[in-house]
């Protein structure tokens, strides 16, 4: 296998010796920083996620810091989302988008103080396209990737060991929202959120040191829940109907493709660059959108793949995998609308053509609803 060549252009993070230690062996770049990416194997990897608790290290998600009196204006401008009610610990999943309604970025936002605004973003140069926006519109804001390094809790068991080295404050967190919670005497942003479905949390870590005893802190409170190292993992996100920015999606498409449509307030009076060319789309249709497919008892996890209706190429596959649980293979793909509609009105069949045959991929909307799908369950 090709090797990762690490140097100063692929960041390191407070806890990439931990991670090296914890035995990592995958690791990918994102925001042009080090991301741990498998330890065991995939399978291994999401059976202990699903079952116990993982601290995993995504200091790169980096917090783009907009600050200053016109902070929120300039945030408000990049999202179609209305973020005119944001309330002092709340979180939200904004579509970032320019004036065509192409997606930017897929971040978090975070309002952490009154004239402050952190973004904590998905893998794309959001903190350039910021101070661009901030300089033509000549905006009263810095724009700056603050020092914040997060850290996330994920697994049924992450608000156990969250409530050990935190106190029993974590657990009234709401979902979305978060805290200030006191570690050694310093105060860190702890949000209930992260990149599975499996429950947790992510801490906002601010001072190196500190975040690197928090590790440590973590793991020792953690053995008999069997804490473990852990990462972002591709089947259990696949199977969560978890978007990837760059993935799943890009600038080439836009929210109302990609099925966010609730996140885009189309029809309030917001400052917002991409409202009028979301209107737009939202009337005239769009030419394709992101849906789940599935192939029941796939033999192996193909990876030349093709979308194909009447030997026509129709899509373009964008996360897949084997599922862990499931029988089946599952793919996430934008797919042209005209296909879309061809296959409900007509005895047609969308195949997926792959290195080990050709296959017929079932449709279905996301999330995925695996007992309308009638999947059956693997075998462990």
């Amino acid at each position: 296998m090709p090797k990762l060549s690490i140097s100063r252009r692929t960041r390191t993070t407070p806890f990439t010796s931990r991670v090296m230690a914890g035995g990592v062996k995958a690791l990918t770049v994102y925001n042009h920083m080090l991301l741990p990416a498998m330890f065991r194997s995939l399978e291994e990897d999401y059976w202990h996620l699903c079952e116990h608790v993982q601290v995993w290290d995504v200091a790169c998600e980096r917090q783009i810091q907009i600050q200053g009196e016109d902070a929120y204006r300039l945030v408000q401008l990049m999202t179609p989302r209305d973020l005119s009610t944001a309330q002092a610990d709340q979180c939200f999943y904004v579509p970032l988008c320019d004036e065509d309604g192409g997606l930017i970025n897929d971040p978090i936002a975070i309002h952490v103080a009154k004239d402050t605004w952190w973004l904590s973003i998905a893998d794309s140069d959001v903190l350039l396209w910021a101070k661009g926006l901030a300089t033509g519109l000549k905006l009263q804001v810095r724009i700056t990737e603050a020092d914040v390094w997060p850290i996330a809790v994920q697994g049924p068991k992450a608000e156990t060991l969250m409530q050990r080295v935190f106190g029993d404050t974590v657990r009234e967190i709401r979902f979305f929202r978060y805290k200030r919670l006191s570690f050694r005497g310093h105060e860190f942003i702890v949000a209930r959120s992260g990149w599975s479905k499996q429950g947790g949390f992510e801490i906002y870590v601010d001072d190196a040191e500190l975040g690197q005893a928090l590790w440590d802190q973590l793991f020792a409170e953690g053995t008999d829940l069997q804490v473990g190292h852990g990462s972002p993992n591709l089947l259990e996100r696949i199977e969560s109907s978890l978007l990837s920015y760059g993935g799943d999606m890009d600038r080439r498409h836009t929210p109302l493709q990609c099925g966010l449509d609730k996140y885009c307030h189309l029809d309030r009076d917001l400052d917002s660059f991409s409202l009028a060319a979301l209107r737009q789309q939202r009337a005239t249709g769009v030419s394709e959108r992101l849906v789940g497919l599935v192939v029941p008892k796939m033999p192996a996890w193909p990876q030349q793949l093709q979308l194909l209706l009447n030997e026509q190429a129709v899509g373009e596959l964008g996360g897949h995998c084997v599922s862990a649980r499931y029988d089946a293979w599952l793919g996430l793909a934008m797919v042209k609308t005209e296909a879309l509609q061809r296959l409900q009105q007509q005895p047609e069949s969308l195949m997926l053509v792959t290195e080990l045959g050709r296959f017929v991929a079932k449709v279905t909307e996301l999330p995925f609803d695996f007992a309308q799908l009638g999947l059956a369950e693997r075998a462990r």
